[in-house]
């Protein structure tokens, strides 16, 4: 399936997203390992947006999130729940959009390239199992549009795994 991955830019943000949900949902049903899951949605994110940097922390452990799959440049590995914006919305269980990360309180800066984040948690039987942590170069790059969008995708992620 990734070799035909069609991915248009062409088009709104919000005909891209379109365009890619059934396409992830196809390659995530092959597997219900979250982890090769959420390595390739996150190949997919970067290559459909060129986000900065796109990927998963997963709670493994008490109130911290680790690392997960990633495209992008290094990145951090233990975020607490009390910290950043990773943290913020594992904690709330909310997505959280971020148009000025320098901004936000707490702010942990993985890269200093980061400008604006959106970070949409995956919640399973009430708890935060992970978040879809996707940063921009670009400040004010993220939007309803994203919201609903990657919400559609960790719900898809959630299904798959089930």
């Amino acid at each position: 399936m990734a070799e035909s991955l069609k991915i248009s830019k062409c088009g709104s943000k919000e005909d891209v997203y379109r365009e890619l949900l059934p396409q992830i949902e196809s390659v995530i049903a092959a597997t219900k390992d979250m982890v090769a899951n959420m390595a390739n949605v996150a190949a997919i994110l970067k290559t459909a947006f060129d986000f900065h940097w796109v990927g998963f922390y997963r709670a493994v452990k008490p109130e911290a999130l680790i690392l997960g799959p990633f495209q992008g440049p290094l990145a951090c590995v233990d975020i607490p729940f009390s910290k950043g914006v990773c943290g913020a919305a594992a904690r709330t269980q909310k997505t959280v959009i971020v148009p000025d990360v320098e901004q936000f309180p707490g702010h942990i800066a993985c890269s200093s390239l980061s400008k604006s984040e959106i970070v949409v948690p995956g919640i399973v039987n009430g708890k935060t199992a992970f978040v879809l942590d996707v940063d921009s170069d670009r400040l004010d790059a993220f939007d309803d549009i994203d919201r609903a969008w990657l919400e559609k995708i960790v719900t898809a992620l959630l299904r798959a795994a089930s």
